[in-house]
């Protein structure tokens, strides 16, 4: 099954239509899926095939996929909500390693705490449902030799 057939029926089980507009929503972020877009980018991308499609109607789709739990919203610190689709594979949300000198984001999609999940059902009664970790850092080339994006603030200042 691919995984817009997948949507629709997570839609269709919650007595909703994956409408012509909602499915272009649904594309882009596929199309996308590495880079985490906000509501502005998902609407710039899908306003190119749907030019009568509002920044509402984007905004409104995005909450309802949160809310059918297709889609994460998520803020990694630059005040900017953006949206990551849940993978249908995994149980849990990735992980994201998130550089505080370039701004760089990368995705883990193993599941690292699955061990610690079972330690707390196991210690504490407490069934884990979801998580989500981020790390922030920097990476070991951005620190050494500078980056692009440490080089282009220097410029600016």
């Amino acid at each position: 099954m691919n995984p817009i057939e997948h949507i629709a029926q997570q839609f269709a089980a919650q007595n909703y239509k994956l409408t012509s507009q909602r499915e272009a929503i649904v594309q882009v972020l596929l199309d996308h899926e590495q880079d985490h877009l906000s509501v502005e980018e998902v609407y710039m991308i899908v306003k190119s095939s749907y030019p009568h499609l509002g920044l509402a109607t984007v905004y409104r789709t995005l909450e309802l996929l949160c809310d059918l739990h297709i889609v994460e919203k998520m803020n990694f610190g630059d005040g900017v909500a953006r949206y990551d689709l849940r993978g249908g594979v995994h149980e849990h949300m990735h992980h994201h390693l998130i550089c505080n000198v370039c701004g760089k984001l990368e995705e883990i999609k193993e599941d690292w705490l699955l061990e610690l999940e079972h330690r707390l059902e196991r210690e504490y009664g407490f069934t884990v449902t979801d998580h989500r970790l981020d790390f922030k850092g920097s990476y070991n080339t951005c620190k050494s030799s500078g980056c692009k994006r440490e080089k282009e603030s220097e410029a600016v200042s």
